[in-house]
């Protein structure tokens, strides 16, 4: 996990979208009050003439290109409070007050920047960036009749480790996603937030990390799948919307949870954004907190994704049942080490299971590894792959967890 310089990711615009639906309130509202105007017993002449001078306000108030917001992440020395109201006087407002590092996130008007950036209660203004799930569409077979092992955790000598009472009691492993089906039969979730609304569930809406959490925490009961740590904690940090997407800076208020509650080890299968120094600041204090980070590599087949670049995070790339290197998975600086991650079967909402690959779905058999051991890079199986496509091999949980070098069916 050595330290990585931004590679020169291109942040994604997001003023215009922002814009549109500033613009799109304000025409809401003004047809309101024309509504409004019908019920009364105005002459035509006065209702056309006020519907006309509306018309021409919403076109002068809506905001163009300059004028529109967008969403940042603020790096601060004042008081949260004093910056707060910097923002907000400014014209903006403010999405997360970060626990564990000296930022905010807001949402401000662009032509307010200038005068943020002069602001002494500032320090830095990065622009928030979209980041989205690392998986291939999924294929559900019916519900199976009895419980399977998944290739992927027979190829990691999961079994062995559970052979040997490794199972991940204690562990609280967190799933950074999509949320997880809460009433899964073969899946226990132990907590959880909805970051992108507090005030909503964070059972999953999307099904990708339900799929992420069977990978990591199945039950070993009578039916569907066993997952690598089948008795750690696993709790849903809902942080991407039913389509899979969400912003860098609602990861990050995900990750800042996770940090403050405790928990050993976090799963993000997602990336796409851009490099925040403030994001890597927050790694390094996760790392100082002990809390290890797992996060795919990305599946571009080009250069590794934020937020598995970042330093102090375990970047995994992804094999199929061949030990080969899947086409898919980004390679290179970043790749610390590989694990399974094409056409793996696990749980998925609504009760079901399915297929799904993805680099998404190598990071949590690693993840999965960590609930049972921390040592996970000495024990990595070499499979005759580039360093910048295996990292430091095959992630082996059987010899991870037991200390057991070779079971006997370590070859595909």
């Amino acid at each position: 996990m050595s330290g990585r310089q931004p590679s020169g990711v291109r942040s994604i615009p997001v003023r215009a979208a922002s814009g549109l639906v500033v613009c799109s309130g304000r025409l809401l509202q003004q047809s309101c009050f024309i509504r409004k105007l019908k019920g009364t017993k105005m002459k035509l002449q006065t209702r056309f003439l006020l519907s006309f001078l509306i018309l021409v306000c919403a076109i002068l108030v809506c905001p163009s290109d300059a004028q529109q917001s967008g969403r940042y992440i603020v790096t601060i020395q004042a008081p949260t409070e004093q910056a707060a109201e910097a923002v907000m006087r400014a014209g903006g407002s403010v999405i997360h007050v970060y626990d564990n590092i000296p930022a905010i996130a807001i949402q401000v008007p662009a032509q307010a920047l200038a005068g943020l950036q002069r602001n002494p209660l500032i320090v830095d203004i990065e622009p928030d960036s979209i980041v989205s799930t690392m998986a291939k569409p999924p294929k559900q077979p019916p519900t199976p009749p009895a419980q399977t092992l998944p290739w992927g955790i027979n190829r990691i000598d999961a079994e062995w480790a559970h052979a040997k009472d490794y199972l991940g009691q204690g562990a609280k492993v967190a799933v950074v996603d999509t949320g997880i089906d809460l009433t899964h039969p073969d899946l226990g979730v132990a907590g959880g937030i909805n970051i992108i609304n507090p005030a909503k569930s964070y059972a999953d809406d999307n099904g990708h990390g339900t799929h992420v959490a069977g990978i990591i925490a199945a039950r070993d009961n009578a039916i569907g799948v066993i997952g690598v740590a089948p008795a750690a904690s696993l709790y849903a940090v809902k942080v991407l919307n039913r389509s899979g997407m969400g912003w860098t800076s609602d990861i990050m208020a995900g990750v800042d949870w996770c940090i403050t509650e405790g928990m050993d080890v976090v799963n993000m299968s997602l990336g796409g954004g851009s490099y925040i120094q403030e994001f890597q600041n927050l790694c390094d204090a996760a790392a100082a907190a002990e809390v290890q980070i797992v996060a795919a590599a990305g599946n571009e087949s080009g250069a590794v994704s934020y937020p598995a670049a970042y330093a102090n995070v375990i970047g995994v790339s992804a094999t199929d049942s061949s030990d080969a290197f899947a086409s898919f998975s980004n390679f290179g600086i970043g790749v610390d080490i590989a694990a399974p991650g094409v056409s793996i079967y696990s749980t998925y909402k609504g009760g079901g299971y399915a297929t799904l690959s993805g680099t998404s779905m190598a990071a949590p058999h690693v993840a999965g590894t960590l609930a049972l051991s921390l040592n996970i890079f000495t024990t990595a199986d070499d499979i005759e792959l580039p360093a910048i496509q295996q990292g430091d091999g095959l992630v082996d949980a059987g010899e991870a967890a037991t200390g057991i070098e070779d079971y006997g069916d370590d070859l595909p």
